[in-house]
């Protein structure tokens, strides 16, 4: 199974996908004449403003925290340490190249997203590239809204939306509380389950119940409150991590770009190598970009169709934001003490655990946070339990939201039928603590990829409509 999921995931996520997603970043760039660059001050002040003269279901901020509760997840914790494992330090650098791109990507999707959103007749709204295609390209293309709404609906459930994050959530409970592995539940597949990670498991997926069930506003209702805090405690720690370490980060930048382009290899005469490094760092980094940040994926949009606003555009720009606080700040957080934990002599050497065998995912961000902030290292990986909790609980929220949306999409609106999901959702999150990480992660990383093609495909064609709407906004509204 490994390695059909190795194959598949190397197919997705080959040069091809790569390089359509960064040319949908530079070309959204263009068409929003920078708007990333130029107007983020504007978007930053854009979150807490009130549009009661607007029709929608929720206001600008409730949206973006409903974003934020799903784009902040296991992405910023156990997603950085793996693409740092695969891809090496330079693996952070190219997430930062498909951040800065992709806030522009995301600024564009989430304005299409309201300017094609369609109220229903009881007046709730459905939103998402699944109606920027069929009402922007045109019916002809209503194949490609089909086959971007399944991916959806596969991705909540067996991917991003499930699994990836209730198996963060457990490795980091197993990591806190029975790191030796020492009570045994069961053996299942030659792997030993704690007793940590079956009772942390049933209680997430009690949470997940009680809340999942009660559908979008108590959704919105527990990410309002629920992300601040959980944001706050985790730039706290890393906030630390850059303060106790502040002489090593130069080091630890020299070693980003060096990797990003295979300067160290080149240097040590394996030019024969160069290339594959590289291309490992850009495909590692820029898959757990998009993991992490979602940008190009499509999923925010759902989010931000419903709220209350007429300018298109002033959402589209609240929800940008989303980008730089998910990649270039928590993502790079915990990047840099990743880094700076596993430096020695210039290089980048991944920590080995007591088996001697190579750490990965929350148990090797646990290992760099404890070495690089020092103390006993039982209250760091407490600190850092709790965050990964929460971040994944609120995504696992945020991904129903958006699988049902898309399933509403393909259903015609059938509830019956949404009702089903649910249960089957919370099924899937109740079995993920059982798969292994890098399993859970290559199945998120294929639905990811198979998203953001018709999502992006969509971008480029309406491109001319991104550049126009914008145009006309700033026109009325110059500062």
């Amino acid at each position: 199974m490994d390695k059909i999921l190795s194959t598949i995931d190397g197919y997705v996520w080959g040069i091809p996908t790569i390089a359509l997603i960064l040319f949908t970043g530079i070309l959204m760039t263009i068409a929003s004449g920078g708007i990333q660059f130029k107007n983020l001050g504007r978007a930053f002040k854009g979150i807490f403003k009130k549009n009661e003269d607007g029709h929608g279901e929720l206001s600008g901020f409730s949206a973006l925290c409903t974003a934020l509760s799903a784009t902040i997840g296991t992405g910023n914790i156990v997603g950085v340490a793996t693409a740092v494992t695969a891809g090496g330090p330079g693996a952070l650098f190219w997430m930062w190249i498909a951040a800065l791109l992709g806030t522009a990507t995301k600024y564009a999707e989430c304005m299409l997203a309201i300017k094609y959103r369609e109220v229903k007749p009881d007046g709730h709204i459905l939103g998402g590239p699944f109606y920027t295609i069929e009402k922007g390209m045109g019916r002809k293309w209503k194949w490609l809204a089909i086959l971007f709404a399944i991916f959806g609906v596969l991705a909540g459930l067996l991917g991003i939306g499930t699994m990836t994050q209730i198996n963060g959530i457990t490795s980091a409970v197993n990591t806190a509380f029975d790191p030796d592995a020492g009570n045994v539940a069961f053996l299942f597949n030659n792997r030993e389950y704690t007793w940590a990670t079956v009772i942390g498991g049933a209680f997430v997926t009690l949470c997940v119940a009680l809340v999942v069930l009660g559908g979008l506003k108590r959704i919105s209702k527990v990410a309002e409150k629920v992300v601040p805090t959980m944001a706050i405690i985790y730039v706290f720690l890393g906030v630390s991590v850059i303060i106790m370490n502040a002489t090593h980060i130069p080091a630890a930048f020299v070693l980003i770009f060096k990797s990003a382009f295979g300067w160290q290899a080149a240097a040590g005469g394996a030019c024969g190598y160069v290339f594959k490094q590289v291309t490992e760092s850009m495909q590692s980094g820029i898959a757990r970009g998009i993991f992490s940040n979602e940008a190009g994926l499509g999923s925010a949009p759902i989010a931000a169709a419903p709220v209350q606003t007429k300018e298109p555009v002033e959402q589209g720009l609240v929800n940008m934001t989303g980008t730089i606080i998910d990649t270039l700040i928590i993502c790079t957080m915990t990047g840099l003490a990743l880094v700076i934990g596993g430096m020695k002599d210039g290089l980048w050497v991944n920590a080995l655990g007591a088996d001697g065998k190579a750490l990965e995912g929350v148990a090797l961000t646990a290992w760099s946070f404890n070495k690089v902030l020092g103390g006993d290292g039982h209250s760091v990986q407490f600190l850092l339990m709790l965050c990964l909790a929460f971040f994944a609980f609120t995504t696992i929220l945020g991904w129903d939201y958006y699988s049902e949306k898309c399933l509403e999409y393909l259903t015609n609106g059938k509830m019956w039928i949404v009702m089903i999901y649910r249960v089957l959702f919370i099924v899937a999150v109740a079995i993920g603590p059982y798969f292994t990480v890098d399993a859970v992660f290559k199945i998120a990383d294929i639905f990811n990829g198979l998203m953001a093609i018709p999502n992006c495909i969509s971008l480029i064609a309406l491109c001319l409509v991104v550049k126009k709407v914008t145009k006309e906004y700033f026109n009325r509204n110059k500062l």
